[in-house]
């Protein structure tokens, strides 16, 4: 058994029972249930583990200064990634939500318990954040093994009445297999037997082998994940190297020849070079794209042709001009003030370039959208440039305003763009722009509409009372009915499956 580094550690024996609650709660709650209301319960219940096991910690719950704020903040997102699962069906978010809530989880955990030396907004409190969530928790595998084992150990452990007990659950841990054996055996050899066998509720059909075993499996995994997380945060080191010094939150003033970066006119020659390029691209762009509606498009190119054409391209030159941005904040060396103002004005007009290049693809694919409709990627794509335009309105304050926490304000910025794409409800916003454009065009793709969630069915449903003979509509409404029955069990209850009836 490990050394107690301090007295009040010495309840983890108890908090592994209740990890073990954890895991048989989380495996009721998703094993055989599509997730739902099961969400915030399951996310409830792990800060009830959480909390109960770092109370009292060294340097735990003192008085919140600093970077522990940002530890707050995260439930915020927490919570309401969680409430999309009771509010919307939307299968794509359904995908990544588990990893974003996990993520922010554990980033909160490391804030709260000061596991890390680093800000959040620093790289290396990301690297802290890995290491304790994956390398740490496999180093203390070994304890919750030594605990079973320590509980029936007899000598030196307590009274006779808790002797007897661990004894008692040793006999039932070895007349566990004996049983499923012998019960097995009974049920084939009498039907009698085997009809009142037959007769248990439906609900513990999970006691069956495979199932069973399945649900051992995903029990256990929650159970030794969250205790030797947990035990991560406990038995940490105490003090952690710091970054180097280009990475502190306050630099450090170094001489001339010690400075890194790139030389200024180097850089500014860089800068330059890149936005002629795009001065002549965004001529080309106002000539031809944006005059695209009035037919004013090259020779032998058609409007469908031209509005999917390069879009990702165009997006691809923004990220990487994103990337030229923050080399140009952070990268260069400074220098006089007559090329600091060089390189403000390069790294502005770059940061206009960008804006043209995201128009000009975002309106690509607006183009593209009222030809052929709207789907899940399309949609995204859209987000994604907003996304993009939003990084760079804040990153043009930060050229002349150099006390803006660039960092901070991203991160924040991502957080939130994302939280708020998970409530923008893409598929119903699909279904109600396809009929939009169904009402302007007459065409409808009802097939592709109703592979979409439930999320789609009121406004699928609107139109069909409408319009009922829209081909392939009813057919398309009625996957959505079938959909909407799949959610079983009150773990899977949700509100887009009341919008459903």
């Amino acid at each position: 058994m490990m050394r107690d580094p301090a007295p009040w550690q010495k309840k983890y024996e108890a908090l592994f029972g209740l990890a073990c609650l954890f895991g048989l709660l989380g495996q009721y709650l998703f094993v055989d249930h599509a997730a739902g209301v099961s969400v915030p319960l399951f996310v409830l219940a792990y800060y009830g583990l959480f909390f109960y096991g770092m109370k009292g910690r060294i340097g735990g719950f003192d008085k919140w200064r600093g970077q522990s704020r940002s530890a707050w903040l995260l439930l915020l997102p927490i919570a309401l990634l969680s409430l999309t699962y009771v509010w919307y069906g939307n299968t794509f978010f359904r995908v990544f939500n588990p990893l974003a809530i996990a993520a922010f989880i554990i980033m909160q955990n490391v804030l709260i318990t000061r596991s890390s030396t680093q800000p959040w907004y620093r790289p290396g409190f990301y690297g802290d954040v890995l290491r304790l969530a994956i390398a740490k928790p496999i180093t203390h595998l070994a304890v919750p093994f030594e605990i079973i084992g320590g509980l029936f150990k007899t000598k030196e452990r307590g009274s006779e009445a808790g002797a007897a007990v661990r004894k008692i659950l040793l006999g039932l841990l070895i007349a566990s297999p004996l049983l499923i054996v012998v019960v097995t055996l009974l049920a084939s050899a009498d039907s009698i037997f085997s009809a009142w066998l037959n007769q248990i509720p439906e609900r513990l059909e999970f006691l069956s082998a495979g199932r069973g075993l399945w649900r051992i499996i995903v029990a256990g995994w929650f159970a030794l994940y969250t205790f030797c997380f947990m035990l991560a945060l406990l038995f940490r080191k105490s003090a952690e190297k710091p970054l180097a010094a280009m990475l502190s939150p306050t630099p450090q003033p170094v001489a001339e020849e010690e400075q890194k970066g790139v030389d200024p006119i180097v850089a500014g020659t860089l800068f330059v070079s890149v936005n002629l390029i795009y001065v002549l691209f965004a001529a080309i762009q106002f000539s031809y794209l944006f005059g695209a509606a009035d037919g004013l498009l090259p020779e032998g190119v058609i409007y469908s042709e031209y509005a999917r054409s390069g879009f990702a391209e165009l997006v691809l030159v923004a990220m990487i001009n994103l990337g030229l941005l923050l080399f140009g904040l952070h990268g260069v060396r400074e220098a006089g003030r007559a090329a600091e103002i060089v390189r403000k004005l390069s790294l502005s007009l770059l940061v206009g370039s960008t804006v043209v290049i995201l128009v000009s693809a975002y309106s690509r694919m607006s183009l593209y959208e009222n030809a052929y409709g709207f789907t899940q990627l399309r949609l995204l794509a859209h987000g994604f440039m907003i996304y993009l335009a939003i990084l760079l309105a804040v990153a043009f304050i930060r050229i002349w305003r150099a006390r803006l926490p660039l960092a901070k304000a991203y991160l924040a910025i991502t957080v939130t763009a994302y939280v708020g794409m998970n409530y923008f409800n893409m598929d119903a916003r699909i279904a109600e722009n396809n009929i939009a454009r169904y009402e302007d065009s007459g065409m409808i793709d009802a097939e592709y509409l109703g592979s979409l969630s439930i999320d789609a069915a009121p406004a699928l449903q609107k139109l069909l009372q409408e319009q009922p003979g829209v081909p392939g509509l009813a057919e398309a409404v009625q996957r959505m009915k079938e959909k909407a029955a799949s959610y079983e069990g009150w773990q899977a209850w949700n509100i887009a499956k009341l919008r459903v009836k």
